[in-house]
């Protein structure tokens, strides 16, 4: 969410920020709607220190006996009766406008983000580890997989595209993954574990930027709520409506949870396999922190993924997306991309983010520095750490042996009772 005050003193700064999202001019329009609000806002004050002030005259002017100064008041004051109230219907719908247009604006670059219309325009930041490579074919996960359990005919079956079961050393597998990224960020990397609610209200999702902009790739229960497309929204709202002290920042949470998403704006991509599915499991990081700490702790979280990566013998990559290719709620963005030798090319396996205050304002999160009594918003952060399933497919198609076996990682295998190699489910 912007603000508008900073729109009123930075008309050419903001629009300039939108110019590099692709979008128009917005300043103007916004300033003139807020300059309304404001004369309403000042014509009601008036109007009702008029009205107290009439109202005290009438008295005076009945104990005085001037009934016709006290008619006239009278008139004054029932004419304002009916005039206020049409004043703050008219605040109130014109404020809510402006709510509504501020919330639907993306959040602003940040300087270093580079100028781009798609991923194709991304930046490449660092490269780690070799592209894997065979002595045979490297084939894709969703040959391997389903002789080792990745059972993509019966998740159609049961729930329809887009959904796949995973049975037997496969379902081992994919639950250690998730589970060494947990105790990793936990017990390495200072995080929190937290367990959040799976399905949220209106105000999480518009908190963090999924509402009211893309309703439609969300999945929503007969009660209104809403299944969370990702844990960055439950982590993130912990601290909605909350006046933090500063010194308890940053925060920093994390949560393996389900996903739900409706995959609506990916129609015909990743229909094949376990990459892109209505539902999976991903290990969020959230933090939570002052401005002065922000580009700091987004740097930190992101090694903390890459140290996962690195961790599971994954080559890799760190690319710092372009204007058009990042998400509504970031300022900035890094994608890791992990290597896929069956397709022969790297994948995104994780999205850190850093939002500025964009979503504090929508949440009304702040923190107040000791001996101070104003308040500042937060900053927060969100990445992957890691999305589990696209980590299956890495782990799959970067360990494949000719036989159609996978080696386990080494630092899975404590988590697999020491299983070394998943052979074929006959």
């Amino acid at each position: 969410m912007h603000d508008i005050r900073f729109i009123r003193e930075n008309p050419e700064a903001f629009d300039a920020g939108l110019a590099r999202r692709g979008a128009a001019p917005l300043a103007a329009e916004l300033i003139a709607l807020d300059e309304k609000r404001r004369a309403i806002i000042t014509e009601l004050q008036t109007g009702q220190a008029r009205r107290n002030e009439a109202s005290k005259a009438i008295g005076a002017a009945k104990a005085k006996k001037d009934e016709e100064t006290a008619q006239a008041l009278m008139a004054e004051v029932s004419e304002l009766k009916t005039r206020l109230p049409q004043l703050e219907t008219e605040e109130k719908t014109i404020g809510a406008d402006l709510d509504a247009r501020l919330a639907a604006i993306p959040n602003l670059p940040l300087a270093d983000v580079p100028q781009g219309a798609d991923e194709d325009e991304n930046e490449l930041v660092a490269t780690h580890g070799t592209p894997t490579e065979f002595a045979f074919a490297a084939k894709e996960h969703d040959e391997i997989g389903p002789d080792l359990g990745l059972d993509f005919e019966t998740g159609v079956k049961l729930a329809g595209t887009r959904f796949t079961l995973l049975r037997g050393p496969i379902a081992r597998l994919y639950r250690a993954l998730g589970q060494y990224m947990l105790d990793t960020l936990t017990g390495e990397h200072d995080y929190e574990a937290v367990v959040p609610p799976l399905m949220v209200r209106d105000e999480a999702m518009f908190g963090t930027g999924q509402l009211p902009k893309f309703a439609e790739d969300l999945f929503q229960t007969t009660d209104g709520r809403w299944l969370i497309p990702t844990a960055e929204v439950s982590l993130t709202n912990i601290v909605a409506q909350e006046i933090l002290a500063e010194e308890e920042l940053p925060l920093r949470f994390t949560a393996l949870t389900p996903c739900f998403r409706s995959e609506a704006g990916a129609a015909g991509r990743d229909t094949r396999g376990f990459i892109r599915q209505h539902q999976f499991d991903k290990v969020e990081m959230v933090s939570i922190t002052t401005p002065d700490q922000s580009e700091a702790e987004h740097e930190r979280m992101t090694g903390c993924a890459e140290a996962l990566l690195n961790a599971l013998g994954l080559p890799f990559r760190r690319m710092k997306l372009c204007t058009g290719d990042m998400g509504f709620s970031a300022a900035r963005t890094y994608d890791l991309e992990v290597w896929l030798p069956g397709q022969g090319r790297y994948r995104e396996i994780s999205s850190c983010s850093t939002c500025t205050d964009f979503q504090a304002r929508r949440m009304n999160a702040r923190f107040r520095a000791e001996g101070e009594k104003a308040t500042r918003f937060v900053h927060t952060l969100n990445g992957s750490g890691l999305a589990v399933g696209r980590t299956l497919v890495a782990v799959i198609e970067n360990y494949q042996n000719e036989d159609g076996s996978i080696t386990v990682p080494e630092v899975l295998r404590d988590r697999m009772g020491g299983v070394e190699r998943l052979e074929t489910v006959a």
